[in-house]
């Protein structure tokens, strides 16, 4: 059992805590029993596992499909368990694994989320978790958005980070216009757009342009967009969340395909 604070193992996960670190060491944190059970069920590869003695017997399944994923496991105790999680109250068990494996691409059709500037872990992880659950394609993310494997957006994602084909792109611009050429459909937000966004044929593969929380979309990245849509808003409310609008835009794509 690990109990040392200062154990090399724990101090390189420790570090994995800040965006620096996770780049640097091209590793990130899984934390928590529901995104080890997701990690585990699409055969996501692990690095290292750690969890209490508590935590494994109450698993034991778990843990033992974890042991045959990762390339170390570790019991460790309570202190380190605390030591090497980010929350608060950590379950009991906490992974790292490789940011290299996932997509540099997504298919060019279906419906796909475009987000630029995203900067909140949360929304991010929500807007993840919203698009798996209404099938979606996938997800592309401007490079100065926050950290796609932050652990913040993991937890938000409630394991669908796993299960959603995501990426980051470096000229959001140019994916868009690569959408554009390859047939999709690119529609954006506009408080003074005069369409709705139920007005627009969702049946068409389509990509839905979102911006920052604060500044919105770019008017660089809005003016390349093939439709500008609005979300009618009472009186005195001035806008809505970035995961909220993705959220209408998404359900009201997969109502128009299944009532179709």
């Amino acid at each position: 059992m690990l109990t040392s604070l200062q154990n090399s193992l724990v101090k390189q996960i420790r570090k994995l805590h800040s965006t620096k670190e996770r780049h640097k060491q091209q590793l990130f944190l899984l934390e928590g029993t529901h995104l080890l059970e997701e990690a585990c069920a699409v055969n996501y590869p692990l690095e290292t596992v750690c969890c209490t003695s508590g935590w494994q017997a109450a698993h034991s399944l778990l843990w033992s499909e974890a042991c045959s994923k990762s390339d170390r496991t570790e019991i460790v105790s309570e202190e380190v368990l605390n030591a090497i999680a980010t929350t608060v109250q950590p379950d009991g068990v906490v992974a790292t694994a490789k940011r290299s494996v996932g997509q540099t691409q997504l298919p060019l059709t279906g419906l796909i989320l475009a987000l630029e500037t995203v900067q909140d872990p949360g929304n991010l992880g929500t807007m993840i978790r919203t698009a798996a659950a209404a099938g979606a394609s996938g997800l592309w993310i401007s490079g100065d958005s926050v950290d796609l494997d932050s652990p913040k957006v993991l937890r938000a994602s409630a394991g669908q980070w796993f299960r959603l084909a995501t990426a980051v792109t470096e000229n959001l611009k140019a994916t868009v216009q690569q959408s554009q050429q390859a047939g999709m459909q690119v529609v954006a937000t506009s408080p003074s757009a005069t369409l709705t966004y139920w007005e627009v044929d969702w049946r068409k593969p389509s990509l839905i342009l979102l911006g920052n929380e604060g500044a919105g979309l770019s008017a660089d990245l809005a003016a390349i967009a093939d439709k500008q849509v609005r979300i009618p808003l009472s009186p005195g409310v001035e806008s809505l969340n970035v995961a909220i609008a993705a959220a209408l835009m998404l359900y009201e794509a997969r109502r128009q395909m299944i009532c179709q």
